[in-house]
């Protein structure tokens, strides 16, 4: 299926692009979220008549991305969890707890922006944790893990 993005989304496109997309994807993702459109001609008329206003959206978002990565960029997180005699979690500190840890702090940041690539902490001390704030910012933080007897 061929759809026309609303916004630039990794490793697909960028705003305006028509690119083909598996049905699926396009139906229970792209299209119900506002980031694509079927390309019809009629969508791509009509996205060429707002392609001003939807790029100035994109670039007050990017905008807004920047400004938060500067104000997160190198922070430390303290995250606080039951830990056995060699350092092992019981459990383990995931993005969810993270994204509670932020906004503790007072800062806002949806649990799936945070990246994970090792998957949960599972061990005391300091991690370097990245969040993806917008398609083009990234901003890294570091949480410290600490036991509790």
């Amino acid at each position: 299926m061929e759809v026309i993005l609303l916004e630039k989304l990794p490793n697909l496109g960028a705003l305006g692009d028509v690119v083909k997309v598996k049905a699926g994807f396009a139906r229970n993702y792209l299209i119900p979220h506002g980031k694509a459109r079927r390309a019809t001609p009629e969508n791509i008329a009509e996205f060429e008549a707002r392609r001003g206003e939807l790029e100035k959206a994109q670039a007050e978002a990017l905008g807004a991305a920047e400004a938060h990565a500067a104000k997160l960029e190198g922070l430390m997180l303290q995250i606080t969890r039951k830990a056995g005699v060699d350092g092992k979690l019981f459990g383990s500190v995931t993005n969810f707890d993270i994204a509670e840890a932020l906004a503790a702090a007072g800062h806002d940041v949806q649990k799936s922006a945070i990246r994970m690539p090792q998957g949960p902490l599972k061990q005391i001390g300091d991690h370097d944790i990245t969040l993806a704030l917008h398609a083009d910012v990234v901003a890294h933080i570091k949480v410290s893990v600490l036991g509790d007897a």
